[in-house]
């Protein structure tokens, strides 16, 4: 069951904030990955699963994967930051449970611990179906790192 502060959105200036930098992402924008939603401690993305974004298997590539879900936890922590702060990852990893399959996959960073310097999240990851099937296919944890910013 979801916590209830993870049922509400971030302020309009919060949501600002998160989009604006997110869409100063070339990765994310070159990936055809966007934010579905931006809550107090918690982001989703997701990442539509089309042949550019796949390995040779056919899955979504761990890559593809790993990226979405390393922006997710960022942008999750950098809700809970002042507005003169932005985030770094400092380190993640991550474990690939299963093939990254479905017409899209969908990553969800949550704040476990956000502190005056370091921010530690955890990262999932589920392959979607059309029909609201959902998969976990990647877990992990992340630290992020508050810095002066935001950045340009």
């Amino acid at each position: 069951m979801e916590d209830q502060a993870h049922l509400e959105q971030a302020s309009p200036a919060v949501r600002r904030r998160v989009q604006d930098s997110f869409d100063r992402q070339g990765l994310m924008a070159h990936l055809g990955a966007r934010i579905t939603k931006i809550a107090p401690g918690r982001v989703h993305i997701v990442l539509p699963a089309r042949a550019e974004v796949t390995q040779q298997h056919g899955y979504i590539h761990a890559g593809a994967t790993s990226a979405i879900a390393d922006s997710a936890g960022g942008y999750a922590a950098l809700t809970l930051f002042p507005e003169e702060c932005d985030v770094l990852t400092v380190e993640y990893k991550i474990n690939l449970l299963a093939p990254a399959l479905g017409d899209h996959i969908e990553a969800i960073g949550t704040v476990l611990k956000s502190g005056r310097t370091l921010t530690v999240c955890q990262l999932e990851v589920y392959g979607v179906r059309d029909d609201g099937e959902r998969k976990l296919v990647a877990n992990g944890q992340q630290t992020l790192i508050s810095i002066d910013g935001p950045a340009r």
